[in-house]
């Protein structure tokens, strides 16, 4: 478990086009893809890949697919920049399976392709993945409900709020993650909703909002009243889960986990909205993209992993202001210091 915290802790139709940066870099295009245009965490990864690709001069182009789960979207955005000539494309995959297609083309049109936070399926469909490792992000969340509840732990009800039905890599890594920490059986690795344990009530999804988020806490209540931990994929779904379980007055006895550390979800924690939030860092995720995609373009050198590891690791830590021995946490000032959105 030390070596698992030690690592976690070191560790058109449909699209919009968000920023064109000036070309200043003889023909050095790229493509930044995100999921949404929403969500916190990728406005923050498209200011960082926006100012970065200003720095060097690259000329950056931004799409989103218009919810999350828009593949069709994130295929028409890279049919774009292969027809643009563009030296790189960073993407957040909507679908990681079904989008591979589209990546081989582009790779095997020269073009870089550098997943950010969510792996493909396979890893290597893309020439690097440079992310938070969420199975840690969602060990940390895991170890720490676990430790917060005690003896109590063993008779925990606990609810997940997931992305939504296509298992995306980002959403079995910390549902998976999330289990070990609390010390449930890991089934197939790669599969969500194949556990036995007894204490989990079910999943439902959120994509990755908080009207999502509300509604699937619903129908989890639906099931089990009595629901004391819930895991939700992203902060904007636990706020969403707040506000369900405020309406029917159960907004203190249920333990809400979650990943993300945007400045909203850090001051939930500080609110004690959210009891634990595993950080990570967008904005070092697309900077980085948008050097390899540089580096690459003038010597055509690839960006490499991590040691040990199958992609390139941007870090993660845990948030609270209650801590708990055994599980490392940083406090909501220090996390309000490094926070995004």
């Amino acid at each position: 478990m030390k070596t698992l915290f030690k690592a976690a802790l070191l560790s058109a139709a449909a699209m919009a086009v968000f920023a064109a940066a000036p070309s200043q870099a003889a023909g050095v295009g790229a493509c930044l893809i995100t999921k949404t245009e929403t969500n916190p965490f990728f406005v923050k990864m498209r200011e960082g890949a926006s100012a970065k690709a200003a720095e060097l001069g690259i000329d950056l182009k931004a799409y989103a697919g218009k919810d999350d789960g828009d593949n069709e979207g994130q295929v028409a955005a890279i049919e774009t920049c292969i027809a643009d000539g563009a030296k790189g494309i960073l993407i957040t995959p909507s679908d990681t399976k079904a989008i591979v297609p589209s990546i081989k083309k582009a790779r095997d049109a020269g073009i870089l392709v550098i997943a950010l936070d969510t792996p493909l399926e396979p890893i290597d469909a893309a020439d690097m993945t440079m992310a938070t490792d969420n199975f840690q992000a969602g060990f940390l969340i895991g170890a720490y409900a676990k430790a917060k509840l005690g003896d109590a732990a063993k008779d925990a009800k606990i609810g997940f709020l997931d992305i939504n039905s296509k298992q995306v890599t980002v959403d079995v890594l910390r549902d998976q993650g999330f289990m070990k920490g609390f010390g449930i059986d890991v089934k197939d690795p790669n599969v969500i909703g194949d556990e036995d344990d007894p204490r989990i009530v079910g999943h439902d999804y959120t994509n990755g909002n908080p009207e999502g988020g509300r509604k699937a806490m619903e129908n989890l209540l639906q099931i089990n009243p009595d629901i004391n931990v819930i895991h939700t994929i992203n902060e904007p779904a636990a706020a969403g889960a707040y506000e369900a379980l405020k309406a029917v007055g159960k907004e203190g006895q249920v333990l809400i986990m979650s990943v993300d550390g945007g400045c909203p979800g850090v001051k939930d924690v500080a609110a004690g909205i959210i009891g634990g939030t595993s950080q990570q860092y967008p904005l070092l995720m697309a900077s980085m993209g948008v050097e390899a995609i540089k580096k690459f373009a003038e010597t055509g050198e690839k960006p490499k992993a991590t040691e040990g590891k199958a992609f390139f690791d941007t870090g993660v830590q845990l948030i609270t202001d209650n801590p708990v021995e055994g599980v490392p946490s940083i406090d909501t000032k220090k996390g309000l210091e490094l926070c995004w959105g």
